[in-house]
């Protein structure tokens, strides 16, 4: 990377990209022009670009279950036009009444008002889940982090093997645990497991 920086001084321009919430660099990858180019071209040949544009439209891209995926429907603003039904089903309406059920829940446990059935305040909240379920909320904690709640620690089980459960639970009040259940479907053997 280091002769690849010295060859090239324009390199991070031209291996950066930005996109709307997004902005990825991939000038620090063993990439060059002939590998980007031959990554551009798979993504035509396997259809990238048309399969994308299905999954925003709610098709069911999700062949092992014969269902919509809906992983973009989470970024669709309020009020967002053309309005995203699926099987008959309002999504951008759920997607917004759960988005703002989950933000007063939040804000309920941050500030205390929220709290265990014995009375003592969240300090622990312990997120069970696996895949996106999980890599997403530790993404999102690890990048927040400077904003968090001080006297509030998150952690995260993706695991089935007993350990990993054992281990992030370890030294942790029942009564000031909080425990949160991540899932799409609640059909994933692992999370169910857990």
């Amino acid at each position: 990377l280091r002769r690849a920086f010295a060859a090239d001084a324009q390199r991070f321009d031209r291996f950066s990209l930005q996109a709307p919430y997004v902005f990825a660099d991939l000038s620090k990858n063993l990439i060059d022009d002939g590998i980007l180019a031959s990554l551009v071209k798979l993504a035509e040949q396997t259809g990238v670009a048309e399969r994308f544009a299905a999954m925003q439209r709610g098709e069911h891209i999700n062949t092992t279950e014969d269902r919509a995926v809906l992983h973009t429907a989470l970024g669709r603003p309020a009020g967002a036009q053309p309005a995203l039904t699926v099987d008959g089903q309002d999504v951008d309406a759920d997607v917004q009444q759960v988005l703002s059920a989950m933000s007063a829940f939040a804000d309920r446990v941050r500030s205390g008002e929220w709290r265990g059935v014995t009375g003592k305040k969240v300090t622990h909240v312990v997120n069970i889940g696996i895949g996106g379920s999980d890599l997403g909320p530790v993404m999102i904690s690890a990048a927040l982090e400077p904003y968090a709640t001080a006297g509030i620690e998150a952690r995260f089980v993706s695991n089935i093997d007993p350990f990993d459960i054992a281990h992030k639970t370890k030294g942790l009040d029942p009564e000031t645990t909080l425990f949160i259940v991540a899932s799409k479907t609640f059909t994933t053997l692992e999370t169910l497991t857990n």
